[in-house]
């Protein structure tokens, strides 16, 4: 495992981290397979994995559960976790302490080496901003908290502005080979300037929410097999994210442990700076043909749901964009009808704008469900 070092903290984490956002569900909602969680965490530190991230909302709690069942044992003190404040659940600066209090039970642990204020944009910088930099400085004297760090979604400026008001030890950013200029994400811009700052990076999103794994559309497989070195897909998305200097480490989420295997194979040399001029020219030629493609971007966080009217925005959106991007929309009119046969469809929305207040990625979701159910016909 590569390991690099984590800014100016004084210690190094490996390359990958291992992301406790997509374990595996048991079926008819049994909740997490924590026997498979436990086996996968274990098996991650064995290969070298020392940072691990969770939430206080992933799987509505049970993640941080399942993170700290496969650190129980003498596996914490291997390595370093992350877990993140839902100030928008807490509501309050009174009911943040409570917030950490039950995730540090779930964990198992008396500390968070990094506590994030969760996905944090321009709305919750001003509702909470305050509070949660007073939060973080009372939580580091007590012991509770290492690192105080913040998570992000909105733009560059945005992220400019709360890099600049406070001492972060840590910034997670959504950086992927087709989000280097977005307008919606901290940005390559972004995270030069964290670098700048002397604040590290940590990756969300590496694969776009797993897009970037799929079998890639016929003209972007091109642009790969026409070029010399020979790397699968996989490869080359974490290869433009490991070459990002100001990066320390970058979160995979792992289901299965086959993609654990593939992620440690993968990272074994994920050295900063590892790209040439034509690689990154390779890179430049992929983005430019995937966003072509693209019609909605949705990763599949889920903050949007549930949806009052019980529509699966997620599933739709990723079945518009598969369409889209592989062009197959014969295919994608059959996995819309399956999944509006089980569930709402774009029909039963009243347009109250729910879903569009929490969506990180600041899609218009209103329209492009209209848009998706439209090309359906």
């Amino acid at each position: 495992m590569y390991m690099r070092p984590f800014g100016k903290l004084g210690f190094d984490v490996s390359a990958f981290g291992f992301g406790a956002m997509r374990l595996r569900q048991l079926p008819d909602n049994g909740g997490i397979d924590y026997e498979q969680s436990t086996r996968m965490i274990r098996a991650a530190i064995d290969g070298g994995v020392n940072y691990f991230d969770t939430a206080y909302v992933y799987h509505g709690g049970f993640s941080e559960v399942a993170v700290g069942k496969g650190l129980a044992g003498g596996y914490r003190d291997k390595v370093k976790v992350a877990t993140k404040l839902a100030a928008w659940q807490a509501k309050t600066a009174d009911n943040f302490e409570a917030q950490l209090d039950e995730s540090l039970s779930r964990l198992q642990t008396d500390h968070v080496d990094f506590y994030l204020f969760h996905a944090v944009d321009s709305d919750r910088w001003t509702q909470f901003g305050e509070d949660v930099m007073t939060f973080m400085d009372k939580m580091v004297q007590k012991g509770k908290v290492l690192y105080p760090s913040f998570s992000f979604h909105d733009d560059p400026g945005m992220f400019k502005t709360i890099i600049d008001a406070y001492d972060w030890k840590m910034a997670q950013v959504q950086i992927n080979l087709l989000d280097e200029n977005a307008k919606n994400q901290a940005s390559l811009e972004g995270v030069r300037y964290a670098g700048k700052k002397g604040v590290p990076i940590v990756v969300m999103e590496p694969l776009r929410g797993g897009a970037l794994a799929a079998t890639p559309p016929s003209d972007v497989q091109a642009l790969y097999d026409a070029f010399p070195v020979k790397r699968s897909h996989i490869d080359w998305a974490f290869r433009y994210t490991y070459d990002i200097p100001e990066v320390a480490t970058i979160l995979s989420g792992i289901s299965e442990m086959d993609v654990l295997e593939e992620d440690l194979r993968i990272f074994e040399n994920a050295a900063p700076n590892c790209m040439d001029d034509a690689e990154r020219a390779l890179i430049a030629k992929v983005r430019d043909t995937y966003l072509s493609r693209t019609k909605v971007g949705c990763t599949g966080c889920e903050y949007c749901l549930p949806c009052p009217q019980g529509i699966p925005i997620p599933r739709i959106f990723r079945a518009y964009d598969k369409g889209n991007v592989f062009g197959n929309m014969e295919g994608f009119k059959k996995e819309f009808k399956n999944i509006t046969e089980k569930d709402a469809g774009q029909d039963a929305c009243i347009e109250c704008g729910a879903c569009e207040a929490q969506c990180p990625q600041q899609i218009a979701i209103i329209e492009k469900l209209k848009e998706a159910a439209a090309a359906a016909v």
